[in-house]
């Protein structure tokens, strides 16, 4: 199986979060997936909540499957793979939504089709949560993650840190989503949560 040795750094102060925001029952939908570690980590700590793990890539979807259920819980669904740009997504509904580390690593039409895709499954109230460096005021908030841009757009132009302020918030407010809360995160990340209008 595959691994992100990111997720061994981060999934603590993530978990720890999600612990104080999501609610005690429903289904969570985790947008871009990876390797499956965050949910078979995170789920067994969220009893009542069921995880929906996804992932474009269907290459990946056995590694995430294998993994999460590697991790005996049985609140974990078999991955779905979503496209986040499709106009139908293969689920109709959520009562949470998570994605970690994805709006960078990938053009930016999958930062729209996140947001709209989300307008359409999340109830009123309902929250949506992004994890992941940003820029703020455009301009980095540090230099490691400004480092990390220039790798991404070695690989694809089309990548890059995406600034809060003038790009994914309003991006988000234009879906109807009001943010809620911004949360400092470790190793220059944040965690940005909006609630569904």
């Amino acid at each position: 199986m595959r691994h992100a040795p990111a997720t061994l750094r981060n999934r603590e102060p993530i978990l720890n979060m999600l612990k104080q925001l999501l609610p005690q029952r429903g289904l969570l939908l985790e947008i871009a997936s990876g390797t499956g570690e965050h949910a078979a980590f995170m789920a067994p700590a969220l009893a009542g909540l069921v995880w929906q793990p996804s992932e474009a890539d269907p290459a990946a979807l056995d590694d995430i499957n294998a993994r999460t259920q590697a991790s005996g819980c049985s609140r974990i669904l078999p991955a779905l793979q979503l496209d986040v740009t499709a106009a139908n997504w293969p689920i109709d509904r959520a009562d949470a939504i998570f994605c970690c580390n994805m709006i960078h690593i990938a053009p930016w039409t999958a930062a729209e089709g996140m947001f709209a895709g989300a307008a359409r499954l999340l109830p009123p109230s309902a929250l949506l949560i992004l994890y992941g460096p940003f820029k703020r005021n455009g301009e980095h908030t540090a230099p490691s993650n400004a480092q990390f841009e220039t790798w991404l757009q070695g690989s694809d132009l089309r990548y890059g840190v995406r600034c809060l302020d003038s790009e994914v918030l309003p991006l988000a407010e234009s879906n109807g989503f009001a943010l809620a809360e911004i949360v400092t995160m470790p190793a220059n990340n944040l965690s940005v949560i909006w609630r569904r209008r």
